[in-house]
């Protein structure tokens, strides 16, 4: 019987047994994680490189499509920081058009994933690669705000790393000392108002009391230097109508790579933050609903102007801190952004960039995870190295890359692990049977190895590298024997190289006129061996199923 889509939207459970009690709960933390996302989704977008309302924008359909559509009870989703790099990088070679195209994509992949049931994705992520491009694209958020907050005066801003660095330092004369305090100012806030009240946003409270600093300082001052909002952009305050953009074949294939991106940290976000209020509120989330309301919203977003959401894991937990307990909580977040887009929207005009890109640098310091990153520098050299060449791709390449090679580099790393628990071993004059499962009842507790007869013992899988391992170890101790005797009782399974490798080994070996007896091989493996012919190749009575009778066999043989 045909498997139905695992979709079941948590908003339809969570109404049924709904009560004025919950609805309160859910309305306060609604207009606080509302107003915590204000600042965020403004900072969100510029950052991105769109204007600060498509930030809002965003916040307030995908935030909407979420709460309604996704597999959590308090999911809070909108633009989030690690998007920036990606945004930012696909409007530099494909404009917004681009954006737009891949955005709509990316949805259509988070659908396929959930209707796919690949919700449990993030376990095949190696924690080692989410650590380190989430640490390169927060080292990489704060390049990009350097400007901003010092007040630098640059008419073009290099997209590389290096290069951007190079530019800062050649421009640091160019500082603005007003914009520079703002900037340093906005962070010192921001990081000391939760000793004080964690339900005001530090966030927000940095951008009200450095507005008003700066409209004093303009006012009353003669102080004009601080750039705000209103000297690069012009805001609109209304809601755009839903564009579907043109689309061609070749703007698809050429837009795939970075849509899966976005897909695939998209998910891995969502889920992560998921995960992270589950074991808050002691609730379990459906991952495969969850990917397909992400897929909506990502559909939805761009329609109307926005860039890619996901959830959102500080204000998930800012939603749960202050009560929330359904999806209604998120779609009063999403009424809340909405209502102070039309009325409070001309208002933003005003706050200093410098404010804005302190907001960023406070986020960038959060996504960094740097205990974690010093934590796993403890670790095997493998994951080491799988996160040190993943940190430095995102930052200085772009994500995309940083992900690819990164989850190659983990592969190769763990065929390279997973073959050296293979081991090797050369038995010597006679074989101890205490412990054997393939001796015959009533032998010796030792068996005579004949001479002119050598013994090879596998343990472990015979796969990539084991049989490689194998055929250095025969180069280095064989002395052309009459006969190889390779015992296979501990050996659970064999694929396609190791079947290869081992026909090599029997055609060699029998060009040299020496004869391959296997013994002690189980069912599963011998029942490959046959399907691929290794009966004729050995011969019937050269595959013993006891290590006696394989010793017998060798000296009828030398004999």
């Amino acid at each position: 019987m045909k498997k139905m889509p695992d979709f079941k939207p948590k908003m339809i459970s969570a109404i049924k047994n709904y009560n004025r009690q919950t609805f309160m709960s859910d309305l306060m933390a609604g207009i606080i994680v509302g107003i915590v996302a204000l600042p965020l989704a403004i900072a969100f977008g510029i950052a991105s490189g769109v204007s600060p309302e498509k930030g809002i924008i965003t916040a307030i359909v995908a935030g909407l499509a979420i709460s309604l559509l996704g597999g959590s009870k308090v999911q809070i989703g909108g633009p989030t920081g690690a998007f920036i790099v990606i945004v930012a990088g696909i409007i530099n070679q494909y404009g917004i058009q681009g954006l737009t195209i891949a955005t709509l994509m990316a949805g259509v992949f988070l659908i396929g994933f959930g209707l796919l049931r690949l919700g449990t994705i993030i376990k095949y992520i190696p924690y080692p690669i989410i650590v380190g491009f989430t640490s390169g694209i927060a080292v990489t958020i704060f390049t990009t705000q350097v400007k901003d907050l010092l007040g630098m005066q640059m008419t073009d801003v290099p997209g590389d790393f290096i290069e951007k660095w190079i530019a800062y330092f050649q421009h640091l004369g160019t500082i603005d000392l007003w914009s520079a305090i703002v900037g340093v100012a906005s962070v010192v806030i921001i990081a000391v108002t939760p000793k004080l009240s964690r339900r005001v946003p530090g966030s927000l409270i940095a951008i009200v009391v450095m507005t008003v600093v700066a409209l004093l300082l303009k006012q009353y001052a003669g102080v004009t230097s601080i750039e705000t909002i209103g000297d690069r952009f012009s805001i609109q305050s209304q809601l755009p109508g839903a564009v579907v953009p043109e689309l061609s074949w070749d703007t698809i294939k050429g837009l795939v790579a970075p849509a899966m991106t976005i897909a695939i940290l998209g998910a891995i976000e969502s889920l992560l933050s998921a995960t992270v209020a589950d074991g808050v509120i002691g609730d379990h989330h459906n991952s495969n609903t969850e990917l397909i309301g992400q897929g909506v919203a990502n559909i939805l977003s761009p329609l109307f102007g926005g860039i890619p959401a996901t959830g959102a894991i500080a204000r998930t937990m800012t939603n749960i801190n202050n009560g929330g307990r359904t999806p209604v909580a998120g779609i009063i977040h999403a009424v809340v952004l909405l209502l102070i887009f039309l009325l409070l929207m001309p208002l933003a005009k005003y706050i200093p960039m410098a404010c804005l890109a302190g907001v960023l640098v406070v986020v960038s310091y959060g996504m960094s995870g740097w205990r974690s990153f010093k934590a796993l520098m403890r670790n095997p050299k493998s994951d080491v190295t799988v996160l040190v060449v993943t940190f430095l791709l995102t930052i200085i390449f772009d994500l995309t890359v940083a992900i690819e090679v990164g989850i190659i580099c983990a592969c190769l790393l763990f065929m390279k692990r997973m073959s050296e628990t293979t081991d090797v071993q050369v038995i010597y004059d006679e074989i101890d049977l205490n412990e054997d499962a393939d001796m015959q009842a009533g032998n010796l507790e030792h068996l005579t190895i004949p001479k002119d007869v050598e013994v090879y013992e596998i343990n472990g899988p015979y796969f990539f590298g084991a049989g490689n391992r194998f055929e250095d170890i025969m180069g280095r101790y064989g002395q052309r024997p009459k006969v190889r005797i390779i015992r296979m009782r501990k050996v659970p399974f064999i694929d396609s190289t190791g079947l290869h490798n081992l026909e090599n080994l029997c055609l060699m070996s029998q060009k040299e006129g020496i004869t391959i007896v296997l013994s002690g091989v189980v069912p599963k493996v011998e029942a490959v061996l046959k399907r691929n012919g290794f009966n004729e190749l050995l011969g019937e009575e050269n595959i013993c199923n006891h290590i006696d009778l394989a010793l017998a066999r060798a000296r009828e043989i030398v004999a």
